[in-house]
């Protein structure tokens, strides 16, 4: 199931990692999505956030960079 048009909530991310995403205009997976480790550490996060997001997107089958597994 593709769900990169979902909320950014959907992937259960710390109330932390939701805020600084939601700052920064990355509303829905999809906008995630596209980022980079990176982008994501301009960003302002932390490693072990940045492995709690890549986590998450593995769970719905998605990775960074555009990649989606089925």
């Amino acid at each position: 199931m593709n769900c990169i048009d979902d909320k950014i909530e959907n992937l259960k991310l710390s109330k932390s990692i939701n805020k600084i995403l939601k700052s920064n205009n990355i509303i829905y997976i999809k906008d995630l999505w596209t980022l980079n480790r990176k982008k994501l550490k301009e960003l302002g996060f932390k490693d072990k956030e940045i492995k709690d997001i890549i986590i998450s997107l593995q769970l719905q089958g998605l990775d960074l960079n555009k990649k989606i597994y089925d």
